[in-house]
């Protein structure tokens, strides 16, 4: 019982659908009884009123009383006797003799029992002065007045099971507002902080709306805060180390030991690392920012022609193979700076975790539904339990002796959910288990507009 009574809590829609129940049930036993009742009492008269007119029938034709018989059902019979005639001892109804009555009895309409049975009588005294019976068995007349009253119940116990279940889809359909509300609100993305549509939620439900949307107006500050601090601090910083930089390049050209040296190298890789931290924590700032509306396709083979001048020094330093399979060629309606980051962060990090002399391959696939960009390299590949975590934010597997701020694959997660496409990771060599695959899948809409 305490286990139902906490699913009912649980849910609205089922505590109200089973209190209406219940209101339904408890007002339709309250009617049938109150309807059988009424009914059962009024066959009753109604056989009472032919009892009247059988008697007036005699009375007013001067018909000679004597036993009618009601058809061929012995229970039907109906008798019409003289009290005077009525002998005095017990007698036998099924045979068709007179019926037991004492003359003293009153004027009116009784229920007496005779011979074992029992039966409803109308006493008369009729305009001659006579005094008649009427008398019919109770046992009949039961019988005709319950089957009357089920017939006027039986509707009603016929429609309270569809009426319960009118109501429970009636409450379900009112419920599906709510529940389309939640379905949107839960497939959005933690960067879609726009204000709920209201249109079509029931007035109950429109003040919790309006809450909501005014906490999402105070969450969309506060990360537009945060962001905008990340931006600024990130720029301030960006002078201090590009002067330490300068000066770390000048003391590199004096006179020194070879240990200062050594550690003057090391200085300057922090002080690079720094500013390649700083130059993607803006660009993170600005992709999780609201994005400019394109005005114009790009061409994802430009794309991917304006990253390798970019980064084919690093890929030369290290001998690594790199270079765009084939000639396909798709156009994206978004902002050319973010489809930059995007590949360009995937190259970097293909470049970076290829071994000296490994290879690297950019690729462009038209689906039916979908444009694929593919970055294939011969790395050492991200295992399967490690594919969701390395998007976070300065995650890094452990291991990794390359030099980054783990804010790449972030970078590239926050602009594809931007746009609506889907990253995918494998290996390139599933049989190997070793290089990355990695597969941004956009949707043929962003070709079109």
């Amino acid at each position: 019982m305490d286990g139902f009574q906490k699913r009912l809590n649980a849910s609205v829609q089922r505590k109200l659908s089973f209190t209406l129940s219940l209101a339904i049930l408890a007002a339709a036993a309250v009617a049938g009884i109150f309807s059988f009742v009424s009914a059962f009492a009024e066959a009753h008269e109604l056989q009472d009123d032919v009892l009247r007119q059988v008697a007036q029938l005699t009375d007013s034709r001067h018909l000679p009383p004597t036993l009618r018989p009601g058809g061929g059902d012995e229970e039907s019979q109906v008798f019409v006797q003289r009290l005077a005639e009525s002998p005095a001892s017990s007698v036998d109804t099924a045979a068709g003799t007179f019926l037991s009555l004492p003359a003293t009895l009153p004027d009116g309409l009784q229920m007496l029992k005779i011979g074992g049975e029992t039966f409803r009588v109308l006493v008369k005294t009729t305009s001659g002065g006579e005094r008649i019976a009427v008398a019919q068995e109770a046992g009949f007349r039961n019988e005709i007045a319950r089957d009357s009253a089920w017939r006027t119940v039986m509707p009603l116990l016929i429609l309270i099971p569809v009426l319960l279940l009118i109501v429970a889809d009636l409450i379900r359909k009112m419920f599906r507002p709510i529940a389309a509300l939640s379905r949107d609100i839960d497939q959005r993305s933690e960067q879609a902080l726009h204000a709920i549509d209201d249109r079509g939620v029931p007035a109950e439900i429109r003040p919790f709306v309006v809450a909501i949307n005014r906490l999402l107006g105070r969450v969309a500050q506060s990360m537009d805060a945060q962001r905008r601090f990340v931006a600024d601090a990130a720029h301030e910083l960006r002078s201090p180390l590009t002067a330490l930089s300068l000066q770390a390049e000048r003391l590199s050209e004096t006179e020194m030991s070879a240990a200062a040296h050594e550690r003057l190298a090391v200085l300057r890789q922090g002080i690079e690392r720094g500013r390649k931290l700083l130059d993607q924590l803006l660009g993170l700032a600005r992709t999780q920012s609201s994005a400019e509306r394109p005005t114009a396709p790009v061409s994802i083979q430009a794309v991917y022609r304006h990253v390798l001048e970019d980064l084919i020094p690093l890929a030369q330093a290290k001998r690594i193979d790199i270079g765009v399979e084939g000639r396909q060629d798709a156009q994206l309606w978004m902002n050319e700076r973010d489809l930059v980051a995007l590949v360009k962060n995937l190259v970097d990090n293909a470049i970076r975790y290829t071994p000296a002399g490994g290879r690297v391959d950019l690729s462009v696939c038209l689906a039916q539904a979908h444009i694929v960009l593919r970055i294939r390299d011969t790395g050492p590949g991200i295992p399967p339990d490690e594919r969701t975590r390395v998007f976070d934010p300065f995650y890094r597997m452990l291991g990794n002796e390359q030099i980054g701020s783990g804010l790449g694959l972030a970078i590239v997660r926050a602009i594809a959910d931007r746009i609506g496409a889907e990253i995918r990771l494998g290996y390139a060599d599933v049989s190997g288990q070793s290089g990355l695959h990695v597969e941004v899948i956009v949707p043929v809409a962003m070709t079109e507009r």
